[in-house]
This record gives C-alpha cells, sequence and structure tokens, in this order.
C-alpha cells in the first residue's frame, strides 16, 4: 500500500507552525509497511484542496488528510469533502454527544457553530474524537481509502493510534517494516560513514540505513523489509550486533533513548552519585541530568560558577590558575570538577568551561574552544575541543561530550 499526507492550513505555508503531524503520520504508517510517496502543505483554499486530492488519488493508495476542521469560517475541508464525494452533512449523534459533554465539563453551553461539529458527509464513516470536537472521517472511493482527522496534534495521533491505525493494520498487507535507531556520539557524519562504509556495503538487499545527524549525535536508522516481523527483527539485531564490533565505543543507545537517561542508568546501577560545576553550558548540563525521572537518586546538586569569584569562592579554584592560565584551561577545569566533587561529597563532578560564542574570542582561545573534566574517585580527566561559533549547539555539545566523558568512565 502507499500513501500521500495532505496537510491543510495557511500557518503552515507561513512558517507559523512546524508540521509535526506529516512526520508522526509518516512514522506510524512506515511502520505497517505503508510506503510515503509523497508529503504536502497547502493552503485553506476550496480549489488547491481539490487539485491535491485528484493529485493524490491518481498516484496513491491511501490519503491522510490533517487541518480545516475546526468550526471557524477559514476551515473549509469538511465542506469541500462534502462537495468532492458528492454528499451531504448530516448530524453524527454519537459525535455530537461527545461535544455536549465537552462543553458541559467546562461549564459552557452549546452554541449553533459547536453543534454543527458534529455535520459529517452522509457517505463517510465518522471517526469519533473523545479529545475535541471534530470527528475524523473515511472515505472510499474505488478501492481506494481518504481518511480525514483535524490538526490538532494530540487530537489526531489519539485518532490514528486507536481507530485508524488497528483499522489499517488488519488490511490485506503482506510487506513487514522493522526500524531499529543506533544513538552514537563522537564521530562526525562524513566519518562515521567512512568508518563503518563496509559494513554498510555489506548490507542485505532488503535493509536500508539512514544517517540521522544533530549537534553531537548521529542516529543510524536501520530499516529492513520482509515477509516476517519476527524474522526481519533478527536480521536487524545480527546487523546491529556486527556494527558494535566496529564502533563499540560509538554507541550509546537505542531508539529514542538519551545520553542522559543512559549515563542515569549506568550511576543508578554502580550505586554512585554525581555533581557538575558549570560555566560555559550555565546549567544545561545539570538540566539534561534532572530532566530523567528518578535523577534524585544520584544528582546531587550543581555551582553555575560563571563569574570567577564564584569559581574561587564556591569551587576553591586558586586565584594563581585563574590569574596565570584564565578561566578558560585546563588547570581551572580541573580544579572546579575537583571542588564540586569535594562540595558536594559525590563519587563523580563533571565541569565544564569554554567560550561558547558569538563574541569573546581571541587569537590564543577563539570561539568555540571547550574544556571538559570529570573528577573520579581515582584520577582527574579532562579532554579539550574545538567547536564552531553557533553558540547554542556549543552549549550542547560541551554538555553531551562531558555526559559522555562519565559513561565511558562508567563502562
Amino acid at each position: 500500500m502507499t500513501a500521500e499526507i495532505i496537510s491543510i492550513g495557511d500557518e503552515l505555508l507561513i512558517g507559523q507552525v512546524v508540521n509535526t503531524n506529516a512526520s508522526w503520520m509518516a512514522q506510524q504508517l512506515h511502520a505497517l509497511g505503508i510506503s510515503i510517496r509523497q508529503i504536502v502543505a497547502i493552503s485553506d483554499d476550496k480549489e488547491e484542496i481539490r487539485t491535491a486530492l485528484d493529485n493524490a488519488f491518481s498516484r496513491t493508495d491511501l490519503i491522510l488528510v490533517t487541518g480545516g476542521l475546526g468550526p471557524t469560517r477559514d476551515d473549509i475541508t469538511k465542506h469541500t469533502l462534502c462537495e468532492y464525494f458528492g454528499a451531504r452533512l448530516v448530524i453524527h449523534e454519537p459525535s455530537l454527544e461527545i461535544i455536549r459533554k465537552f462543553f458541559a465539563a467546562r461549564g459552557l453551553g452549546l452554541t449553533e457553530h459547536n453543534r454543527s461539529q458534529a455535520e459529517v458527509p452522509d457517505n463517510c464513516i465518522p471517526i469519533l474524537n473523545y479529545h475535541g470536537t471534530a470527528p475524523g472521517m473515511w472515505f472510499e472511493k474505488e478501492g481506494k481509502i481518504l481518511i480525514s482527522m483535524p490538526g490538532v496534534p494530540f487530537e489526531m495521533e489519539a485518532m490514528m493510534e486507536n481507530q485508524i491505525l488497528p483499522r489499517l493494520s488488519a488490511k490485506d498487507n503482506n510487506l513487514v517494516v522493522v526500524h531499529k535507531t543506533v544513538q552514537t556520539h563522537g564521530e562526525g557524519e562524513s566519518i562515521l560513514m567512512e568508518m563503518i562504509r563496509d559494513w554498510e556495503d555489506a548490507l542485505p538487499g532488503n535493509f536500508r540505513l539512514a544517517y540521522l545527524p544533530q549537534p553531537g549525535i548521529v542516529r543510524l536508522r536501520l530499516t529492513a523489509f520482509g515477509a516476517d516481523k519476527e524474522s526481519v527483527a533478527s536480521q536487524i539485531e545480527s546487523q546491529i550486533a556486527s556494527l558494535r564490533r566496529i564502533i563499540p565505543s560509538l554507541i550509546f543507545g537505542y531508539g529514542n533513548e538519551t545520553m542522559e537517561e543512559v549515563v542515569g542508568k549506568l550511576l543508578i546501577s554502580k550505586h554512585a552519585t554525581l555533581s557538575t560545576a558549570e560555566s560555559c553550558t550555565g546549567g544545561y548540563l545539570a538540566h539534561l541530568i534532572t530532566s530523567v525521572p528518578g535523577a534524585s537518586e544520584y544528582f546531587a546538586g550543581s555551582v553555575i560558577a560563571y563569574a570567577n569569584q564564584v569559581k574561587h569562592d564556591l569551587l576553591g579554584v586558586s586565584e594563581d590558575s585563574l590569574r596565570n592560565f584564565g578561566a578558560v584551561s585546563e588547570q581551572v577545569v580541573r580544579e572546579m570538577a575537583e571542588g564540586a566533587r569535594k562540595r558536594f561529597g559525590t563519587d563523580y563532578a563533571l565541569s565544564t568551561s569554554g567560550i561558547a560564542g558569538p563574541d569573546g574570542g581571541t587569537p590564543e582561545k577563539p570561539v568555540g574552544l571547550v574544556w571538559v573534566c570529570l573528577a573520579t574517585p581515582q584520577q582527574t580527566i579532562s579532554k579539550k575541543f574545538m567547536f564552531g561559533e553557533h553558540r547554542g549547539r556549543n552549549i550542547r555539545r560541551t554538555a553531551l561530550e562531558a555526559l559522555n566523558l562519565l559513561r565511558l568512565q562508567l563502562l
């Protein structure tokens, strides 16, 4: 089965709203073995919608449409679909009951505009919306399917997960698609590609590999196609086992695992504690650590030592080190980590200091120069990095490098 996604809304075309719906739907459909042929975004215009529908029906089996189902005058999708399929609008009583309860629970009366939300074309299969007021619509035409849903993400996702995907998966579809994502850190996309080139070239013909880079991380999404899900999943695990032998230290997790989650699990498994001392990351490292539920089990706290005086007063960094080497130096970052470990009484402490940019660099210490350090019960390990000139990316990459330094040590 092939599919096309049509996203309706002027807000998408002017960049006011990011089209997250399309990417989420594409992932869900691909997991069912449904191939996405095209994703388009169009305006709230009747002729644009009709043209998009004609084009989609000419080249695909399944069309998913989102947007334009609200009660305001610019929401014209339902009326356009009603005309397109030669139908008339009728009240769908189960949807009307949901709408009544929706407004009653909020102490509001039901207006005529609200009531009209329960109207659907008489030749569609209504899809109940338990999280909003606009029902979805399922049409079938000449063996092809069109499904229209609200553009509100949590309403659309609930419809897809609970009603639409189960129905689609029950249709005859012999192709099984299995994905697995490998999370890597430590090398950029081009270098990583060279490191695993032979492995990639040897992948079976039913495999696809995608490189998904972001600051500090490259995700490798491995996709395999076949007739039997268990067999395909086994093939993927076999290929990933081979990959682990090539880049064992670069792989830190799988699927949607984050570096901070992986480090947290390692700290728990070793009954170890952690603290941080941050300069250039300004608390972002501690934010990542505490974004993981249960971080209080291993994370004691942080000192955001942006000013030199704070480095000296709270972390015990010597004035001689600050004067002779500067805040962005190996000497200072080591004293920061050791000072944090002592102050918080933790097993491990991470520290960061650098020139995040876009200003503040010198020929000797350019923007993007960063030091990270890990103090352990046995030793203090420091590393120097040269990043770019983008402040946000530099902060993100610094925090990830610090966490990865701890990850490797814990392993």
